[in-house]
């Protein structure tokens, strides 16, 4: 299967931290491979894309919200795996596990406070794309 996202991924690096997109800023295929292998489910491709692409990047990954790494990955009781969360800790964003075999599926925001699960109406690209840039043009005003 040919890579969807890989390279919009890795461009963020440039667009964002105005640097060139370096290896180290990814994961290789064996590191993530060994960071799920211990998981029941499989990621999304556009997840693991994700991962190959900004893994590393520790400025992206934890820009105003956390996405988990591989191996912190969960599903919870409701049946949805969790990979991001605010830097407050009152939302989780995750992907219904029925939806991991989609490449690009869409996102569930959890209000954690009271564990509802709401669509967020677009996919994993949509809404990372969509995240750093608000997350980046926020902190220039």
């Amino acid at each position: 299967m040919t890579d969807m996202f890989l390279e919009k991924f890795r461009a963020l690096v440039p667009k964002y931290l105005e640097d060139e997109w370096q290896a180290e800023d990814g994961l290789s295929a064996a590191e993530l491979d060994e960071a799920l292998s211990a998981h029941t489910f499989t990621i999304p491709m556009v997840l693991r894309e994700f991962y190959l692409a900004l893994g590393g990047c520790e400025d992206l990954m934890e820009a105003y919200h956390y996405f988990w790494d591989p191996e912190e990955l969960e599903v919870d009781d409701e049946g949805f795996l969790m990979f991001l969360e605010d830097e407050e800790e009152q939302f989780t964003w995750g992907f219904r596990v029925g939806d991991l075999g989609v490449p690009d599926p869409i996102v569930w925001r959890r209000n954690n406070a009271r564990g509802q699960w709401k669509s967020e109406e677009g996919t994993f690209s949509e809404f990372v794309f969509d995240m750093f840039d608000w997350a980046f043009s926020d902190e220039e005003d």
